[in-house]
């Protein structure tokens, strides 16, 4: 049987169409469909339900030199509230899943698992896990996400709290109006400004229907969030990165700390960070009408299979099909031309740099003001 989100019955009255996801009955859509509420992100403001995804809290002394042990990414010398995207690694190096880990005090930091993975990453957290460290499952708490451009307002008139003091990439604890105890987040999986709020899960239905019933905002389903994702460039767990997948081939380099040598797998991956790798995930932009999904090959001139898509779709932003796939390393270059096989069709493609768009993160506007 699905498991469901507390929010499920509030996407069942808002008209959703449900699908199964991770295990989940989850919103795929609402009633204006599928490129609607992309647009609507990209120019407003949406409002997801992740509930579905895990989030723990790690407490005592040690767990920052913890983190450094799970992920490949430095966390001692992170400033209170500072948020860090990473993956776990396992013995061979392989990814186990990424996450985002955010320093909440000295001696604790919460962090945000995807949802087909919680069980699997909290298990391997526990294995790992030394004395003196403990492990609180948020099983009770809810996850709302606000992404766009009215982001900040709505958090201030909703949650009365001033999401402009706020950097990107950063968690504070706070309270509503209401004195509801919740973390605010300032980041997201869309490339637009915006919020993840975690909250009690007896107090998500009224925030929800707040947030839905604001003028700027439409609910927002996992197709939208998919296809948001793709043009930025995310990884999906799953699909473009795994447990084979070492986070140097995924282009992931950037994630790791210049002082953390000992993580789980630090052998292999150190030495392909040295060394460099055969293939590297790289994106790719259709030149061509058509649309071109997970699986499809990628060639050369001569029909030779370069490699395959790990996730593809219709850029709604582009009106054109983007994907990403791994291809040799000394083909991973941008202009490089290849061909995307779909029905039988090779269809001409290019390799291009991620995001295939640009983010309108906080970051990113105040670099380009």
């Amino acid at each position: 049987m699905l498991r469901k989100t507390v929010l499920h019955d509030s996407h069942i009255a808002l008209g959703a169409k449900m699908g199964e996801f991770a295990g989940y009955d989850m919103p795929l859509f609402y009633k204006e469909g599928v490129i609607k509420e992309h647009e609507w992100v990209r120019t407003h403001c949406g409002v997801f339900d992740v509930s579905h995804m895990g989030q723990v809290t790690i407490e005592g002394p040690g767990a920052a030199e913890f983190f450094e042990r799970i992920t490949p990414s430095s966390f001692k010398n992170k400033s209170i509230g500072r948020a860090q995207y990473t993956v776990l690694t396992n013995d061979e190096g392989g990814i186990i899943d990424d996450l985002i880990v955010t320093r909440l005090g000295e001696n604790e930091f919460f962090a945000v698992i995807n949802a087909g993975c919680k069980e699997k990453d909290i298990a391997w957290m526990k294995l790992q896990l030394p004395d003196g460290l403990k492990l609180y499952s948020m099983q009770n708490h809810a996850l709302i996400a606000i992404q766009g451009r009215w982001a900040e307002r709505i958090v201030h008139e909703i949650f009365d709290y001033n999401a402009g003091d706020l950097p990107y990439m950063h968690t504070a604890k706070a309270q509503t109006r209401y004195g509801i105890p919740i973390f605010i987040s300032r980041l997201g999986y869309t490339g637009e400004d915006g919020f993840e709020i975690s909250l009690p899960n007896d107090e998500a239905a009224d925030i929800w229907q707040q947030l839905v019933g604001h003028a700027e905002i439409k609910p927002i389903g996992l197709a939208a969030r998919d296809s948001l994702r793709l043009e930025m460039g995310y990884p999906l767990y799953g699909h473009d990165i795994d447990e084979k997948t070492s986070p140097i081939e995924a282009d992931l380099a950037w994630i790791m700390g210049k002082d953390n040598t000992k993580f789980i797998g630090a052998e292999r991956i150190l030495k392909e960070k040295q060394s460099g790798v055969t293939r590297k995930r790289v994106g790719l932009k259709l030149l061509d009408k058509g649309v071109a999904r997970e699986g499809a090959e990628i060639r050369n001139g001569h029909g030779e299979k370069l490699g395959a898509l790990t996730s593809g779709g219709h850029s709604p932003i582009l009106k054109g099909g983007i994907g990403q796939g791994y291809i040799q390393s000394k083909l991973a270059v941008p202009g490089t031309m290849v061909f995307i096989n779909v029905r039988d069709r090779n269809i001409p493609a290019e390799v291009t740099p991620m995001p295939f768009i640009q983010p309108k993160t906080r970051s990113m506007k105040k670099a380009a003001a």
